[in-house]
């Protein structure tokens, strides 16, 4: 039941954090505080389970729900479920601290909708009934447009909506996809399951077996994001709450990797190995348009968006590279860019939050001012362009590794991501914190260091990223068995793909 555990104690956390709020109102962000971190604590233990040392599941809940479909509440974790879980619990707390001071209206409902997006989150890394999966893919949305849209900036409801539109419908696309793929079980083997274990076995094939994938490959690319259906994401971390950018770059984006790593190849081997071309194609414009995008950028949470966009295009390409190193660069750049891009969102709205506003052109000289921020700013803009010896540079080498043993010209003009990505950190850095000393249109009094609290979180998240590029094994070989299973699974996949490219 420990999987069943760690998404009540974050629904009821969500309830309680809500009535707090008419005893006292800090006591909602305590509530928080606490549920997520007894939720960490208890993903702690699901380390050194048999996931170690084979592929099995290691922890596994099966009940029925609704029989007479099928229908299952079939939770299980294995090596890849946990590092995912450990980093929703990680960027949990980190969300909690980031809005520790900045939410102070309804601040119980506030911490209600952040939690119940977690759970959301924790279900869906957890969930093996395709209608459980779907549920849960529903939770996190409507919490996460409740965040923008009520604690968002100037623009939020149009922010909220957009975000709404593209994931809601998307999500509705791949629902059609899941009774699809329920119905073709029904008649190859005469019963209806969404149990993803049965699933497995039902052949797909031909033009309707590519459609019912490109549901899943649809919704699952709108979340990570990829081009072409990015776009709602600058404007969502542009107008929500530092919180709200912290789970969107941090956990939700990872959920749509996730699913393709987990369902969208696995389930369609042949028609993914007919579409990763395409897909691989995509990821390269994503890495390469999003770069271009974000130099034109003044507002500096919508520049750190696309760079976003573009660092999860290397996720795409390693899991469409379908091979071990590829697919081991997929998940490490998964973890990393979680922690790199929750810090720097953390630090732009930190800035907002202290100067009122997020135009880069209104910045400038902070070094002086704020040293401690301006060396975290430094530290993550450094680890987000790659550099070795940090986490973000061995997902993306192993990623680039993987590829090219798939395709050698797409593999070339991904790589040429890595050097925009070099330009823009460091022009950021340049803006902001280095030449002359600007406060045109805010209170300098205002402009304040990181307190003790924030460079707590921030600490946390650099050695996290400074061990995930030093010691990188500790990490590969928790997902290594899962991995192995699922190309063991799609050898002909694996084999086909290459030959395609």
């Amino acid at each position: 039941m420990i999987l069943a555990i760690l998404i009540s104690i974050l629904f009821l956390g969500g309830v309680l954090a809500w009535l707090s709020e008419g005893l006292d109102p800090k006591f909602p962000r305590i509530v928080a505080l606490v549920a997520v971190s007894v939720d960490l604590l208890i993903m702690l233990t699901l380390l050194g389970g048999p996931e170690s040392t084979d592929a099995a599941w290691s922890v596994v809940l099966n009940a029925q729900w609704i029989p007479r479909f099928g229908i299952s509440f079939h939770l299980a974790v294995d090596g890849l479920s946990i590092l995912m879980l450990l980093l929703t619990g990680f960027l949990g707390i980190v969300a909690v601290g980031s809005a520790w001071d900045e939410i102070k209206e309804r601040s119980g409902f506030f911490y209600f909708n952040l939690l119940w997006t977690l759970a959301g989150v924790v279900g869906v890394f957890t969930a093996l009934d395709l209608f459980l999966f779907f549920f849960f893919w529903e939770v996190m949305l409507i919490p996460m447009y409740f965040i923008i849209a009520i604690w968002g900036h100037e623009n939020k409801n149009y922010a909220a909506m957009k975000f709404f539109i593209f994931t809601q419908v998307t999500g509705m696309l791949m629902l059609v996809s899941i009774l699809v793929l329920a119905y073709f079980h029904y008649i190859q083997f005469g019963w209806f399951s969404f149990d993803y274990l049965d699933l497995l076995n039902v052949s797909t094939s031909g033009n309707v077996g590519m459609l019912v994938m490109l549901g899943f490959f649809i919704a699952f690319s709108t979340k990570l994001p990829s081009f072409p259906f990015h776009s709602w994401l600058p404007d969502a971390h542009s107008q929500a709450p530092t919180a709200g950018s912290v789970l969107l770059a941090g956990v939700l984006l990872k959920t749509g990797a996730y699913g393709l790593i987990r369902f969208a190849v696995p389930l369609f081997p042949e028609a993914s190995m007919q579409f990763a071309p395409i897909a691989m194609t995509l990821a390269v414009i994503s890495i390469l348009y999003c770069a271009k995008v974000a130099f034109a950028q003044t507002d500096i949470k919508r520049l750190i968006a696309y760079t976003s966009v573009s660092h999860m295009g290397f996720v795409m390409l390693g899991v469409y590279a379908w091979n071990e190193q590829a697919l081991q660069g997929a998940v490490m750049t998964m973890l990393a860019h979680g922690l790199s891009a929750a810090a720097l969102f953390m630090l732009a709205g930190g800035l907002q939050h202290r100067i009122h506003t997020r135009n880069m052109l209104e910045m400038g000289g902070f070094w002086s001012k704020v040293p401690r921020m301006s060396f975290v700013a430094l530290f993550f803009s450094i680890a987000a362009l790659g550099m070795p010896g940090l986490g973000n540079f061995i997902g993306e080498f192993l990623a680039l590794l993987g590829a090219f043993q798939s395709s050698i010209s797409l593999t070339v003009l991904a790589a040429f991501g890595l050097i925009f990505a070099s330009v823009y950190s460091l022009w950021v850095i340049q803006k902001v914190f280095h030449g002359e000393y600007q406060n045109a249109d805010f209170d300098d009094s205002h402009l304040t260091d990181l307190s003790r609290r924030e460079m707590t979180f921030f600490a946390a998240m650099m050695l996290g990223l400074i061990w995930m590029g030093m010691y990188p094994q500790s990490f590969l070989d928790l997902s290594e068995a899962t991995l192995g299973n699922l190309l063991s699974a799609t050898q002909l996949l694996t084999s086909n793909v290459q030959s395609q490219l």
